[in-house]
């Protein structure tokens, strides 16, 4: 399996912008869509909750990081997810 998860990041407290629905999240990636959509299905998530304006991601919760590494998940660092953001966005304008 080709998913991967980033560790949970605190986007912090009264400061944080409104857009931030929780306090901490992480990203849910994928080398194949496919993958990606059955796994966020098989976790719980909505396809609408899908994002692909940078990264094709999902964002996750902590209980739903947990249940992603569970089913496969791969755990990254938070690194590695901008380095595969930027090799995906280079692909993209080739």
């Amino acid at each position: 399996m080709s998913v991967y998860v980033d560790p949970l990041m605190v986007w912090g407290g009264s400061n944080a912008p409104r857009c931030f629905r929780f306090k901490s999240s992480c990203h849910m990636y994928a080398d194949k869509l496919q993958e990606l959509h059955r796994l966020a299905k098989k976790i719980g998530l909505k396809k609408e909750w899908f994002q692909d304006k940078t990264l094709k991601h999902y964002d996750l919760t902590e209980s739903k990081r947990k249940l992603a590494v569970k089913h496969g998940a791969i755990e990254k660092s938070f690194n590695h997810m901008v380095r595969y953001m930027r090799r995906q966005h280079v692909r993209k304008e080739l």
